[in-house]
């Protein structure tokens, strides 16, 4: 058959990437060894594996910062994956570093955040915390998602490079700069693109970022971004860095953000009733073990019924999370035939 594909990609990456870069060809491997493919590399398997998963597609009514927004223009957590591999992508494109194990990692670094946002974070950690267990964080569940719970229990089987970079994406330090990179576009991406969206729901303007910030980074959301991203490639050797002076700037822009948005009265007033009712279907799924889908209820017999139910949960969006409570908790009229009928009396 001669030369594969794969192989053919081996030797371009060899010609063409970084010495600092993660060669496919040398990947550390998979939790359950399997056969090379003859047209993709290991990372690009990685990367089409989270693209077709449940996980992934579920993203796309999951919230980023504004609890089930109407309008068309807000971020989801699909859109922002998908600007964080778009941010990642350049920066390691730039450096010769990998680009296919990047955009793998951003692909897959938040399948397993929860239904409103961290709002639904922060109440899955409290619950399992108050149960004895070890609390729930994003990037945990991330890396379990993709080890255990998608494909029937089976997991998607991904490299080493992919899962620490998923699971350090928050916390910690990637053992590739692929994985690093991914971390540093995160933010990148969320805190300019939560600008956009806050602007969107006049929660502020423009016109509120401090000059100063202005002045180093840029005054719209385009220049800001180009303006990061560039000094990440202009002074990134051995490790990844920004100007200081840029980076200075950009810190003040998270402070900014965190005063200004993420703990907004306005912008966080649904979310009591969030957490409500997350705390509501944990309840209902621990003292009902029974009603859970099939899925869950293994894990429950296996791992007890407060990992299954917070399982179940983290998975749903935002919708289903509603429909479900709804149908849980909701009295819903009496019907016959699509038609209330009345007596007449």
């Amino acid at each position: 058959m001669g030369i594969s594909i794969r192989e053919q990609i081996w030797e371009l990456e060899g010609q063409t990437l970084s010495p600092r870069a993660a060669f496919s060809q040398y990947s550390l491997g998979r939790q359950k060894p399997q056969e090379e493919c003859f047209v993709r590399t290991a990372f690009q398997r990685d990367r089409d594996r989270i693209i077709h998963s449940n996980s992934f597609r579920r993203l796309k009514h999951k919230t980023q910062v504004f609890l089930s927004p109407e309008g068309d223009h807000y971020r989801t957590r699909l859109t922002h994956t998908l600007e964080v591999s778009q941010i990642a992508r350049t920066i390691a494109k730039a450096l010769r570093l990998n680009e296919d194990l990047t955009e793998a990692i951003a692909l897959g670094h938040d399948l397993g955040h929860t239904p409103f946002g961290h709002a639904g974070e922060r109440t899955l950690n409290r619950l399992m915390n108050e149960t004895g267990l070890d609390g729930f964080r994003h990037y945990e569940q991330s890396l379990r998602v993709v080890d255990f719970l998608e494909n029937d229990g089976e997991g998607l089987n991904l490299t080493e490079e992919v899962r620490d970079g998923i699971y350090k994406h928050t916390n910690g330090r990637a053992i590739t700069l692929e994985g690093r990179i991914v971390r540093l576009a995160d933010k990148i991406a969320y805190i300019n693109h939560d600008i956009d969206d806050a602007v969107n729901a006049r929660v502020l303007s423009e016109d509120d970022i401090p000059a100063d910030i202005k002045k180093i980074l840029g005054g719209r959301k385009t220049q800001r971004i180009n303006t990061l991203v560039i000094s990440v490639i202009q002074n990134s050797g051995e490790d990844l860095c920004m100007d200081e002076d840029v980076q200075e700037a950009f810190n003040r822009l998270h402070k900014f953000m965190f005063d200004r948005v993420y703990t907004n009265d306005e912008c966080k007033s649904e979310e009591p009733k969030a957490m409500d009712l997350v705390a509501r279907l944990f309840e209902h799924y621990t003292a009902n073990p029974d009603e859970l889908p099939d899925d869950y209820k293994s894990i429950s017999e296996t791992q007890g019924v407060e990992r299954a139910a917070c399982d179940y949960i983290a998975g749903m969006t935002d919708r289903y999370a509603i429909r479900t409570f709804n149908r849980l908790f909701i009295p819903r009229s009496w019907s016959y035939d699509g038609e209330e009928k009345h007596s007449g009396k």
